[in-house]
């Protein structure tokens, strides 16, 4: 068998464990479209609790669940004030527009993060010529922004101006539980700020498939209702359901683990020349790293890697993103730095 390569691509490609595939193949099902799948509901049930919520909705993917929370709590018409490399702004298909039929205000923050002083001086005047400001985003973790975690105080500042303004607040926190380990909050104490929250259990969590919407109990049954209209709501989905449970049980606090290692393949990388990283701001599983243009591009770099059996991903003419998760060892983390070593 060939050789598996270190795969540092993304957290999103993480193989279901064996034990996790055992409790999938466990696991009660039912029909969740007609309300009666068990392990959807505990999983939802669980959720609710972990992130303070009244109800919980769970969904195909993390795209659907920022999605559904923007059309759940906006209209056409409405205005949404994002951070320019936000998620649902940059990676999900303009689907704020076109099934929300929302405009958006961007905000240029800092590694993803903004202030409330940035919330306020987008709000749009109260004038028939304007669209209506209506929803704040914040991500958390900031995938962009090279995995950034945002302190509690600082959502709590930028949630108190929206407040002030009469806006809701939607927490993509597709690595919600990246930031909760890093930061040592609970992911409640992240969420209480916020309508919405979404959490993806496709990518550190390592599960193969599914996100979760929570918030209050009307929001909720509105989103699970544009869960059908989208074509997201699943039958037999208990069997991707127990796969988040059981991440939920087994992969949360080893999610550490991954924190050290893009810690290590960042000191690592900022040791060669040519490519330049700041493992300072390497918090949680991220890594970000330039080349000297006089090098070649990234789209070069990285394929040159793969040759040697190490992917990464080009995000940009010269930067490189590597993303470390629970199927790459520390010890890999050391082979990817030798190779770039190599190359470089």
């Amino acid at each position: 068998m060939p050789k598996r390569p270190i795969d540092l691509r993304s957290d999103t490609v993480t193989q279901p464990t064996a034990a996790m595939k055992r409790a999938m193949m466990d696991a009660p099902l039912g029909d969740d479209v007609l309300g009666d799948d068990p392990t959807v509901q505990a999983l939802e049930e669980r959720c609710a609790v972990l992130l303070g919520k009244q109800a919980a909705v769970f969904v195909p993917s993390g795209s659907m669940a920022n999605q559904l929370a923007i059309r759940s709590l906006t209209e056409p018409g409405d205005e949404i004030i994002g951070e320019q490399g936000s998620h649902f702004f940059q990676y999900e298909a303009g689907a704020f527009a076109a099934l929300s039929g929302c405009s958006v205000s961007l905000i240029a923050g800092d590694r993803g993060m903004f202030d409330a002083s940035d919330v306020l001086a987008n709000i749009r005047p109260a004038d028939q010529h304007f669209p209506v400001t209506k929803l704040v985003v914040v991500e958390n973790t900031h995938n962009a922004g090279g995995g950034t975690v945002w302190p509690v105080t600082r959502v709590e500042s930028v949630a108190a101006a929206a407040r002030s303004a009469d806006l809701r607040l939607h927490l993509d926190g597709a690595r919600l539980m990246n930031a909760s380990v890093a930061s040592g909050a609970a992911p409640a104490d992240y969420a209480r700020f916020f309508d919405t929250v979404s959490m993806c259990f496709s990518k550190g969590l390592g599960a193969p498939v599914g996100s979760i919407v929570a918030g209050g109990e009307q929001v909720i049954h509105r989103a699970r209702r544009f869960r059908k209209m989208l074509g997201g709501a699943m039958r037999q989905s208990g069997l991707l359901a127990a796969a988040a449970l059981y991440a939920l049980d087994h992969h949360v606090d080893r999610l550490a683990d991954d924190h050290a290692n893009a810690r290590l393949l960042a000191d690592g990388i900022a040791q060669l020349p040519r490519l330049t990283v700041d493992p300072d701001v390497v918090e949680t599983n991220i890594v970000y790293f330039d080349i000297d243009e006089q090098w070649g591009t990234s789209e070069a770099l990285c394929d040159r890697l793969e040759s040697r059996n190490v992917l990464m991903l080009p995000a940009g003419p010269g930067r490189v993103r590597a993303v470390t998760h629970l199927d790459v060892t520390s010890e890999q983390v050391a082979e990817a730095i030798d190779v770039l070593a190599t190359i470089v």
